[in-house]
């Protein structure tokens, strides 16, 4: 049995902090110009993830190989995938917070909290897993599924937002040279009043529903762009998979439960990509699709693990 202090301590020492930093930017969704709000969350996201660097640092001085070998490590790799995504993003988007923090905190307390003490034990690899393509495969995976989940996540909030009925709103109009225009739109303002082929008056009625598609417009286009970003490592995942499994078992493919919902993933999120990109859609439509793909993700990582037999599953409730 090899479960050390210190990757005890590091596990505790990273969720301490990620907790409240999930609360901060939900928060933060209410209180959008908060200044204390953001740097209360920096603050607390960036030491969670340098413990979560950490831990296997820690946990592979023994085994003497990456720690990605059951369903409690893969779990905290994904919960730093998570976080790694919120860090690299945060600069640019300031609302992604409010997927990636509970994501991370969710994958985080799953693995150290629900998980038996047996299945959270460093083990000693058998010969089929001890390969190079263990690192290369189970990274990209899963840095895969973290990224693609959220997009999806992204993707889900535009449906609720569109989901809310725009007559509640009450209409607003304003000039858009008078101060109060200019202090709400901001640069939009400025833009609408220096063009010179408007009218010197303008009317936008119910501006709350004009920030509400402008967040639309924003999570349509981070979701779109983020799932773009994760669909080529699903594909190089897979991929290297397959290389994998004819290096270990003699087959490229095996149609065991975790390989075939892979491949379901794949095609749920290639869909989603080809009404994007070649029918042009956006908004509702591809949102629909690439929310189902996070429920397809929980199945084909979590549900597999836990209840499928296979080739991949860690085999805990059945």
């Amino acid at each position: 049995m090899i479960f050390t202090i210190s990757e005890q301590i590091l596990a505790r020492a990273s969720f301490l902090p990620l907790l409240p930093a999930t609360f901060i930017y939900w928060g933060r969704s209410v209180y959008t110009n908060n200044q204390t709000l953001n740097i209360s969350g920096k603050m607390s996201m960036i030491p969670a993830y340098s413990c979560m660097t950490g831990f296997p640092s820690t946990r592979r001085i023994l085994p003497k190989h990456f720690p990605l070998s059951n369903l409690y490590e893969s779990s905290m790799f994904l919960s730093w995938s998570l976080m790694l995504i919120h860090l690299i993003l945060e600069s640019r988007n300031s609302w992604l917070g409010i997927v990636t923090a509970p994501s991370a905190v969710s994958a985080h307390g799953f693995a150290t909290l629900c998980l038996p003490k047996e299945m959270q034990e460093s083990i000693y690899l058998v010969p089929a897993p001890q390969s190079h393509w263990l690192m290369m495969h189970v990274t990209t995976m899963i840095f895969s599924y973290a990224t693609l989940s959220c997009g999806s996540l992204s993707a889900m909030a535009l449906l609720i937002i569109t989901a809310t009925k725009q007559d509640k709103f009450p209409a607003i109009k304003f000039r858009t040279n008078s101060f109060l225009g200019s202090w709400i739109l901001g640069d939009y303002a400025e833009t609408v009043g220096n063009d010179k082929h408007s009218h010197e008056l303008r009317e936008i009625s119910s501006f709350i529903n004009f920030r509400k598609w402008r967040l639309i417009k924003e999570l349509d286009n981070w979701s779109y762009r983020i799932i773009g970003f994760g669909f080529p490592l699903l594909t190089i995942g897979i991929l290297s998979g397959a290389v994998w499994a004819n290096e270990a078992w003699g087959s490229y493919w095996n149609w065991d439960p975790k390989e075939t919902w892979a491949l379901i993933t794949w095609l749920i999120f290639a869909i989603y990509l080809h009404t994007r990109m070649i029918r042009g859609w956006w908004g509702h439509e591809p949102a629909i699709i690439a929310s189902s793909g996070f429920f397809i993700i929980r199945i084909r990582y979590s549900g597999v693990n836990l209840l499928g037999k296979g080739l991949h599953s860690h085999g805990w409730l059945l």
